[in-house]
């Protein structure tokens, strides 16, 4: 049963819906009225409360947290289901975990006993969500975030997949554009919680285009939350999702906020920051402070919380899908926690946070934080049963159908390995469907990694039998839908291309491109930079590549356009527009199995990594 009675969610969605206007245009010029908004905790996990005169000088605050659900309503299947949990005897455990019946069920048996309790989140809620929420634009998650009560969220970078108007239709509801409304007489309400986008602004007015931050009231507690999404967003995102919009400085924004709140007399503050750092460990129970504070995390959360101004209490993260819960000092040397909750609803991070009511400020030294697994062993929450139920009768007719047959698993989200079985399959699609003179003329395929959203399992989703692959389970791993390009590239570009893997913006977190059979080198990563790619072990159907000739390259657009730090292959030329990656895939399963001769997993061998 839900912990929130239905005439505060009532009076939230009022309050909601007076902040949020119909269009982007429309919440830019509401922006400094919105920036005032009181949020909506007054009342939210109420429970009881203290009613005697003479309060306690200090509260606990629950703060619970998770980030990058990307739309995983239903159980996430295979590998990419699991959470590592280091044991007592220091072994490492998979459990399986996440699904949004199991979320709402923890969350809200973790609300009990807590009568002020918050739930925010970090970005990426949306956006790159199996076929559940994808065929539907979203709706299905949102509605479930709903009832899930949550309080507030920052955007990510996948936000912004279907472009500015689409997020605010997002917040604000109605019926999409294009695909219209789902249900007879039934329409779209939107999100009853803020999304914040501090760091985003319009080109045109430069204000914000969503609220930058929102204040949680209860019993005279006050706390802040600014949202913002990493900078570099344009870079991830096809250029299409973020015209006409500006990304600014994560610490320079929350900072700019941090003070704005500060002279309103809010002095708790914390920041839901869509970008995160690199464990050393992929266990979520591990010690992220050991040997020394925060010394178990790297990558670009590190550099942003030792940045942010000491007026933020806490950072809650996201972006990387990693677990972690540490302590980072901030730019006066106090400790600060960093935490985030690995991706698809498998973990939840409970942080406790010592509210003084003498001076509204949270007690830093007193800040305690854990990941707790999202179990499947614990019941379901009903009403996200029922939601579940409800839209999977709607998308059942597409779901269903099947495509292909295979014999294993073939993992791709779930591969330990930079080359991955599902990315040889992906990019062996791509090839197949863009080789032909007429379809593009492609002599090799290239894939990026963070296309890849899931893997293909082997175990029966629904009633198609084992091995079998449906489009839902096709959807769920190449969501986007993406046109294929094939393009013209010199050799040259296309050994810069395949040494900006490992150098410039992805030196740090390399982002292995999944390449067709016919493209094989060697990578070696006890070096540095560029020089990882050995460039003379190159090779396109077994010869050298010829920096002078040109090359017929198949990628999908975002690629194509350079993306993901890939801007060698955006000098691409001679560019011929094709089907959707999806199509490719489904097409490839179709014609390269059947149910006595299904597809095998490939044995991921044309990258030679020396580590």
């Amino acid at each position: 049963m839900s912990a929130t009675p239905q005439k505060n969610r009532a009076a939230r969605r009022v309050l909601v819906a007076a902040a949020g206007l119909a269009t982007v245009g429309a919440l830019v010029a509401a922006m400094p009225a919105a920036a005032q908004s009181q949020g909506h905790g007054g009342g939210k996990h109420s429970g009881h409360g203290s009613h005697s005169h003479h309060k306690p000088s200090t509260v606990d605050l629950q703060l619970l947290s998770f980030n990058d659900l990307h739309g995983n309503l239903e159980p996430p299947a295979g590998s990419a289901g699991n959470v590592n949990e280091k044991q007592a005897d220091g072994t490492v455990k998979a459990v399986p975990a996440g699904g949004v019946e199991y979320l709402a069920s923890s969350l809200r048996t973790a609300r009990k006993g807590h009568p002020y309790s918050i739930t925010a989140a970090a970005g990426d809620l949306v956006g790159a969500s199996p076929l559940l929420s994808g065929l539907f634009h979203d709706e299905p998650t949102i509605e479930a975030l709903n009832k899930i009560d949550l309080d507030v969220t920052s955007v990510g970078n996948h936000e912004f997949d279907e472009g500015a108007a689409e997020l605010a239709r997002l917040q604000n509801g109605g019926c999409h554009p294009t695909a219209g409304c789902y249900e007879k007489g039934r329409k779209f309400k939107g999100a009853d919680f803020p999304y914040l986008a501090a760091n985003v602004t319009s080109g045109k007015t430069g204000k914000p285009i969503l609220k930058p931050y929102t204040i949680w009231k209860k019993n005279g507690v006050k706390v802040g939350f600014i949202g913002v999404t990493l900078e570099g967003t344009p870079n991830i995102v096809t250029a299409e999702g973020v015209k006409g919009l500006k990304f600014h400085d994560e610490i320079e924004t929350v900072n700019k906020y941090a003070k704005e709140l500060d002279r309103q007399g809010v002095k708790s503050i914390v920041a839901l920051i869509h970008e995160g750092g690199l464990p050393a460990s992929s266990s979520y129970n591990y010690d992220c402070d050991s040997p020394a504070a925060g010394g178990g995390l790297s990558g670009p959360i590190v550099d942003i919380a030792k940045g942010i101004t000491p007026k933020v209490d806490a950072l809650v993260t996201g972006h990387t899908h990693n677990a972690y819960v540490c302590t980072i000092p901030d730019p006066a040397g106090k400790p600060r926690m960093v935490t985030s909750a690995s991706s698809f609803g498998k973990l939840y991070t409970d942080t406790t946070l010592t509210y003084d009511r003498r001076t509204n400020d949270i007690v830093r030294t007193a800040v305690t934080s854990a990941n707790h697994v999202v179990t499947r062993d614990q019941p379901k929450a009903a009403d996200l049963t029922k939601l579940i139920t409800d839209w999977t009768t709607l998308a059942g007719p597409v779901a269903g159908t099947p495509q292909g047959y295979i014999s294993a698993d073939i993992n791709g989200r779930g591969a330990t390995t930079p080359e991955s079985p599902l990315g040889d399959v992906i990019a062996d699609a791509q090839l197949a469907g863009m080789a032909a003179p007429e379809k593009g003329g492609a002599q090799l395929a290239l894939m990026n990694p963070g296309g890849i959203r899931g893997d293909l399992v082997y175990k029966a989703s629904g009633s198609e039998g084992d091995g079998v692959v449906t489009y839902g389970e096709a959807f769920t791993v190449q969501p986007f839908t993406n046109l294929m390009n094939a393009l013209d590239l010199t050799g040259t570009q296309l050994i810069t291309a395949l040494q900006q893997q490992v150098s410039g913006s992805n030196e740090a977190s390399p982002k292995i491109l999944q390449v067709s059979h016919n493209l094989t080198y060697t990578l070696d990563m006890t070096k540095t930079g560029a020089a990882r790619v050995v460039t003379d072990s190159i090779r396109l159907n077994g010869a050298p590549i010829d920096p002078a000739k040109t090359y017929r390259v198949a990628m999908n657009e975002f690629l194509g356009g350079g993306g993901d730090g890939f801007a060698a292959l955006g000098q691409g030329t001679n560019k011929l527009v094709g089907p959707a990656d999806l199509d490719l895939l489904n097409a490839y399963l179709t014609a390269n199995s059947t149910p006595t001769a299904p597809l095998a997993p490939p044995a991921a061998n044309r990258i030679t990594v020396i580590r």
